[in-house]
């Protein structure tokens, strides 16, 4: 291994003293996709180059499709869901959880599960519902070289942005409270810190988890739950995006509520 590797795994600094540069060879992609929704899968894959290490997780067994999710198989397993509704003006908090909601976070948590033992420096995550260009891979190559100097755990490719950014630099921020999570990338550092966490545990959306990771989340039991512990960027504008609702629709909301 490398000295430049072992610094990526304790997280990502380039230096302009670096003489290598990230190769498709440093990055496993990832694509969160059911295995009843194989049109997304296809349209996914004539967008990504053949060149990029991807793994589908329809590819897996799993418990990871709302519509066949078990509660009380889960809780068997080990797993466990926060106590996620609370008075709130805030629709999505004031709720309980969704079926759909609690797989696709457990979609996700078998991703990097998985990119622990890969290898790669970093590990990408894309949703099937992501928009990707075709000459995505040398975008994203271009962009990981552009941030030479800067430390970071997680890269935001795409969100949703709903508080004030801090600008780095042109087209980079530092994250306010986001949600989406259609694109993003982890560094090895940040996926030995996220499974430390102890999601698995007190399950909640995805889209809270990862912005708890690394601002003091809004929400105070959340925030005692899962506090910050990330360095996080983001492109903006974004380098991935998402298909509108009403052209894709959506997996996790389309799906009932779980009873707890």
């Amino acid at each position: 291994m490398t000295p430049l590797r072992s610094a990526r795994q304790a997280g990502i600094r380039r230096r302009e003293s670096d003489a290598d540069v990230f190769t498709p060879a440093d990055i496993h992609i990832y694509v969160v996709n059911l295995k009843r929704r194989p049109d997304r899968r296809r349209r996914v894959e004539s967008a990504l180059p053949s060149k990029l290490s991807v793994t589908y997780t329809s590819d897996w067994e799993g418990p990871f499709d709302g519509r066949e999710l078990d509660v009380a198989a889960l809780t068997e397993l080990g797993y466990g869901l926060f106590p996620w509704p609370t008075p709130s003006d805030n629709e999505w908090w004031s709720r309980p959880l969704k079926l759909g909601e609690t797989g696709c976070t457990l979609s996700h948590l078998a991703c990097w599960r998985h990119a622990v033992g890969t290898g790669a420096p970093l590990a990408a995550i894309l949703e099937d519902d992501a928009v990707v260009r075709r000459d995505f891979a040398m975008q994203l190559l271009d962009s990981l070289h552009q941030l030479d100097s800067l430390t970071w755990d997680l890269l935001y490719l795409g969100r949703y942005p709903l508080q004030p950014d801090r600008p780095v630099r042109p087209g980079l921020v530092v994250p306010g409270y986001s949600h989406c999570t259609f694109g993003y990338v982890l560094t090895r550092r940040a996926l030995t810190t996220v499974l430390a966490a102890g999601l698995e545990r007190a399950i909640i959306p995805i889209d809270e988890f990862l912005p708890a990771m690394y601002i003091d989340h809004p929400r105070a039991d959340v925030r005692a739950r899962y506090p910050k512990r990330l360095r996080a960027l983001a492109f903006e504008p974004p380098l991935v995006g998402q298909l509108p609702k009403h052209e894709a629709g959506s997996d996790t909301e389309a799906s009932v509520f779980v009873d707890q």
